[in-house]
């Protein structure tokens, strides 16, 4: 086998143009760049302190310069660098990105009376080329903000304006660049894709070419190039990511690509086995199945910290990899179903770790596989569609999503055998009556979570001190951000009498109503 992974071995699509999204802290900063996706235009994430000279490097065919919470005016407020402007390459501006084109192009930042948070009128002012000829006389759009741009810079000029937002459109046609005080990336501005619409094709010139069926051309160019002759294992998890990822190499390499499933007891109920049915018997791929669910609750006796639970189930995943790949003795590449919001939650130069993903920040050090993660730069709907395209059936594709480190993340605390089980039996009963409700593809993930503590309950007129289960419905559309979803109560209830009534060691059911932020959408 090879060394230890090394910087650059990833393989990744390499589109045709990009879109460049600088990230000044903001929670848009994603969604921006899927924006920019939808619209068949390919968009990655880069830090505030990037160089003129790299940007020039990348060739970017536009700029989009992401909100943030700071004020131009606070010490240490980011910048971008200032020969960026004179590339002539497009930029675009939103929210704290349009105040900082004025503010560092010599117009002014003023501090407003009070602030704009929400909905608010647009109101279009002299005709300019972003907002363009057909656009509304008034418009709904979306504000969050409290300073804002009072006086252009020298040869821009102001083209809308909203109640506390004096120039709320800001352009210079010759240079262009051009920066909204809105955010027309949120659906709550409902032009907002018609705006980076008009930024992108028309003021830009990008062509919509990023569309699934590219990507997995792309992509098996790459992968046929990374591993050459070699041969691949991939890491089947049972979710989607891994499957797809798993799909696209065998899309690439063919018979060269072995699957081990490693069976960490941490599993949905009955889920292994779907598993290796879907793989062996559909799919045609050669599928090593690894039953070691004692290995890793064994390991997890006495751990109960959120981070050191995730690496730990990591570690032990990549050392039971080395053992059932050793009889592939000239297998150099591990297939990883990393995503782009997995890449991002991890932690980056300008997103504070939120929490390791098992398959990014809790590998080993010493990992004796270079990686091949086809799916680094995707959101989890382009995986979906890659997948459908790819010939997955719809019960892979359409699955909801499921944490690498399993079951263990959602029991809070230490993982014992016992907990497992009720974990899997009141988990079973959520997903089976979501299924029932026809809500599957309304919920983006719905399942249980067993909580640390006991309770007091009566049942059957005795007293029981015994685990609450909490239940945890979300809507999102890429997981970067995300709202629970609002169940009807009968739902609710029959979800709680069944739980209550069918699972042992259980004697009462809550429901999560937290939005993330704050919250994640895993408990741990």
């Amino acid at each position: 086998m090879s060394g230890p992974l090394t910087e650059g071995s990833t393989t990744v699509a390499a589109p045709a143009q990009l879109v460049l999204v600088v990230d000044f802290g903001a929670q848009y900063a994603q969604l921006i760049a899927r924006r920019v996706r939808e619209l068949e235009v390919y968009s990655e994430i880069i830090a505030h302190d990037v160089s003129a000279a790299d940007i020039a490097e990348r060739q970017p065919a536009a700029i989009i310069l992401s909100g943030g919470p700071a004020s131009v005016h606070v010490d240490h407020a980011p910048r971008l660098d200032p020969a960026i402007f004179d590339l002539g390459i497009p930029i675009l501006g939103i929210c704290y990105g349009a105040q900082l084109i004025a503010h560092q192009l010599g117009g002014v930042v003023g501090r407003n009376s009070q602030g704009e948070y929400g909905r608010t009128v647009l109101t279009r002012g002299r005709p300019g080329s972003l907002l363009g000829p057909d656009a509304p006389e008034t418009q709904t759009v979306w504000m969050s903000h409290f300073d804002g741009i009072t006086v252009a810079p020298d040869g821009f000029v102001g083209c809308g304006a909203t109640p506390n937002a004096p120039i709320a459109v800001l352009e210079n046609d010759s240079r262009r660049i051009w920066g909204v005080q809105f955010h027309p990336e949120v659906g709550h501005t409902p032009n907002g894709m018609a705006l980076l619409r008009r930024f992108l094709h028309d003021l830009a010139g990008c062509e919509p070419t990023w569309t699934m069926g590219s990507v997995i051309e792309t992509s098996v160019d790459a992968i046929r190039a990374q591993i050459g002759p070699g041969r691949a294992i991939c890491g089947l998890s049972g979710g989607v990511d891994s499957a797809v990822a798993a799909a696209l190499v065998h899309r690439a390499i063919g018979p060269r690509l072995t699957c081990v499933y490693v069976d960490t007891g941490l599993m949905r109920l009955n889920e292994s086995d779907q598993v290796v049915e879907t793989f062996q018997k559909h799919q045609g791929i050669e599928l090593i199945h690894v039953r070691a669910g004692e290995r890793f609750l064994d390991r997890l006796e006495g751990v109960v910290e959120p981070e050191d639970k995730r690496k730990t189930i990591g570690e032990v995943f990549i050392r039971v990899f080395e053992e059932a790949s050793g009889g592939i003795e000239d297998a150099d590449f591990l297939v990883q179903g990393t995503l782009y919001p997995d890449v991002i939650e991890s932690g980056t130069s300008d997103a504070a770790k939120i929490k390791s993903h098992h398959n990014v920040g809790g590998l080993p050090e010493d990992l004796q596989f270079k990686l091949v993660e086809p799916l680094r730069n995707l959101f989890k709907d382009e995986v979906r569609q890659v997948g459908s395209q790819l010939g997955l059936p719809d019960e892979i594709v359409w699955r909801q999503p499921f944490p690498g480190p399993g079951l263990g993340v959602r029991i809070i605390g230490e993982v014992t055998v016992e907990k497992v089980t009720i974990l899997q039996q009141a988990d079973a009963i959520v997903r089976s009556e979501i299924a029932a409700a026809g809500l599957e593809r309304e919920i983006w993930q719905a399942f249980a979570v067993l909580a640390d503590i006991r309770t007091v309950g009566v049942m059957g007129d005795e007293r029981t001190y015994a685990h609450p289960i909490i239940i945890r419905a979300v809507t999102s559309d890429d997981a970067m951000t995300a709202d629970w979803a609002r169940l009807p109560y009968d739902l609710l209830e029959s979800m709680s009498n069944r739980i209550i009534n069918e699972v042992d060691g259980v004697n009462r059911v809550a429901y999560d109503i937290t939005s993330k932020p704050p919250g994640t959408i895993e408990w741990e």
